[in-house]
């Protein structure tokens, strides 16, 4: 296993979230995300994302938003909006993962599960932000 997998749990996660509107919290507790990740190091990864995620969702879709070029947070396709808000957390939380890597797990991810659209979308989004991020100093 490896924090691929942990990102893509988080992925489902964020996604099931966002359909049901229980926190990301309690959607990782279920035994399908257990089970899914079977290694303690990338559950404890999974479990930091997911909490993280869930505490700073406010923030993490104001800090998106202006990003969204003629788009709406809500008129996104879920699966994009779940894999923009992981990235972005992890851009601005989680110090240890540099940005590139970040960006190239989010691409992986829309590669997998979103369309045709939105991996060019993601990565124009993601990059505007790298941009801004660096600009202010935090990267």
């Amino acid at each position: 296993m490896s924090r691929r997998s942990a990102r893509e749990a988080v992925f489902k996660i964020l996604f099931q979230s966002d359909i049901t509107g229980e926190s990301p919290e309690v959607v990782f507790t279920q035994p399908y995300f257990q089970e899914a990740l079977p290694q303690e190091a990338d559950r404890d990864f999974a479990r930091e994302l997911a909490a993280g995620i869930g505490g700073t969702l406010a923030e993490l879709d104001e800090t998106l938003t202006p990003y969204l070029k003629k788009w709406h947070l809500k008129r996104l396709p879920v699966t994009d909006r779940a894999i923009l808000r992981l990235a972005i957390y992890e851009i601005l939380h989680v110090r240890e993962v540099p940005a590139k890597v970040s960006i190239n797990e989010a691409l992986e991810l829309a590669k997998k599960y979103g369309d045709v659209k939105s991996g060019p979308f993601i990565n124009g989004v993601l990059d505007s932000l790298l941009r801004t991020v660096k600009e202010e100093g935090g990267e």
